[in-house]
């Protein structure tokens, strides 16, 4: 069942994440509160883990809705922290005990990218994070190589940057 909400998220944040900055911000909570659903609740079902990201989901967008520079900041720092978890995963780089650092560090850039170039940085930053719920979505459906993986994660990010690229103009 969070299979097809975490594709439809996806593609909606690959195509339109800079312009419903609210919804990237609720599909960065939903995405992180379904990890830490299993994480923490490993024997749950399927529907508490759902509950738990929506009711993540649901905070994020009251925050971006009501605080938009609090949720900036916020977006930044978990979706960059996220983002890279989930890019060494693909390419099946482990850390290890290092994850929180690397978390840390990404989302301190993810921070910094959103407050500098925060229209390119929302267009980045979603389309990635689309890209990467796209692609991950796909590998559970159908086993895909990590190289092959890889390749079509890069386009398919090439090609919601240009799609979101051509509304910024």
């Amino acid at each position: 069942m969070t299979t097809g909400i975490e594709a439809l998220l996806g593609v909606v944040l690959l195509v339109a994440g800079r312009r419903i900055f609210w919804l990237l911000v609720a599909g960065i909570g939903f995405v992180i509160g379904l990890a830490l659903a299993t994480q923490l609740l490993p024997g749950s079902s399927d529907a508490v883990s759902l509950v738990i990201a929506l009711a993540a989901a649901l905070l994020g967008a009251v925050v971006a809705m009501f605080a938009q520079k609090a949720a900036i900041g916020v977006v930044g720092f978990l979706g960059g922290g996220w983002l890279a978890l989930r890019l060494l995963a693909l390419v099946s780089l482990n850390v290890g005990d290092l994850a929180w650092l690397v978390f840390i560090v990404a989302g301190i850039l993810g921070v910094l990218l959103l407050s500098a170039l925060f229209e390119w940085g929302l267009v980045l930053l979603s389309a990635l994070i689309g890209a990467n719920l796209l692609v991950n979505t796909l590998s559970r459906v159908w086993p895909v190589p990590a190289d092959l993986a890889s390749i079509l994660f890069l386009i398919v990010f090439g090609v919601g940057v240009l799609i979101q690229a051509r509304s910024l103009r």
